[in-house]
């Protein structure tokens, strides 16, 4: 298959200005004044505590939320001014959780990306065919294309979800921790997958990740979050530090710089049970 169509992406900025986010009029703010820009063509990993924001901002950038005040933007056009199909050509989105009829197979499941972009009555064309087969390569879900979804493991059914948002062919990928529940060699697969589809596809990657070593090794650029806010941001070995891990997660840690591939190493210790922490988690 010529692959050359789907390997050339154009820059695509999104940037998030002052936004201010709320599930319920009177509660205090989720995301609070929040701005970043994200990278374009790199791999962006937000990183934080739980109930930190990270799940909130990755749906409020892909207008899954609405806003209390401030302004998500791309190509410096504000989201809301977005038709549903314009906005999915530029962002796709993976969830937490995802559920799909078990009664489809891999292959159906993955189409299903394509159908949005059908006219009324229209049939599937052939360039919807080989965006679901190239979509099924890169995330080595080819193998699994007759099977049905309810077959799979959890670490199988995460790759077809990536497929599956690969096949809707948007320019950026926001995967909400897309490794959680699964074990290391899985982990590692959907990270690989993920890191290839930046470095191949020149897909501009939003990932969260709590894993902060898996972070460090994949990620381009390291948004921290605290409280609802950006904390930090910069490269893997200006970000994991012992000073951040302690400020962010209340955490003591040591942290292994490896002179030979410049890669950091984050070993924890304890956790440190400040008062500010402590009233945290009550």
């Amino acid at each position: 298959m010529n692959t050359e169509n789907f390997a050339t992406e154009t820059s695509t900025r999104i940037s998030v200005q002052e936004i201010v986010v709320r599930y319920h009029p009177n509660q205090e703010p989720v995301l609070d004044r929040l701005s970043l820009q994200i990278l374009p063509h790199k791999l962006n990993v937000l990183i934080g505590p739980n109930g930190c924001g990270k799940s909130t901002l990755l749906k409020a950038m892909a207008r899954q939320l609405r806003l209390s005040s401030g302004a998500v933007f791309i190509e410096d056009r504000n989201i809301n001014s977005f038709s549903a199909l314009e906005l999915s050509q530029y962002v796709g989105i993976l969830f937490q959780e995802n559920f799909a009829p078990n009664d489809l197979t891999v292959e159906e499941l993955i189409y299903y990306s394509r159908y949005p972009r059908l006219k009324l009555f229209e049939s599937l064309r052939e360039e919807d065919y080989h965006a679901v087969q190239w979509a099924m390569e890169i995330t080595n879900t080819l193998r699994w294309r007759d099977r049905m979804i309810r077959e799979l493991s959890s670490g199988q059914r995460q790759l077809v979800w990536i497929a599956l948002i690969i096949a809707q062919e948007s320019k950026c990928l926001f995967l909400d921790e897309p490794t959680s529940y699964l074990d290391m060699a899985n982990q590692i697969e959907i990270l690989d997958c993920i890191h290839r589809l930046n470095r191949e596809m020149g897909k501009t990657i939003v990932v969260s990740i709590h894993d902060l070593n898996m972070a460090a090794q994949y990620a381009d650029w390291i948004f921290a979050m605290k409280d609802g806010r950006i904390h930090s941001f910069g490269a893997p070995q200006n970000i994991i530090t012992s000073e951040l891990l302690h400020e962010v997660f209340d955490v003591e840690a040591k942290i292994i710089y490896d002179q030979q591939d410049g890669a950091v190493y984050c070993i924890p210790k304890h956790v440190g049970y400040s008062s500010e922490s402590v009233a945290r988690r009550e």
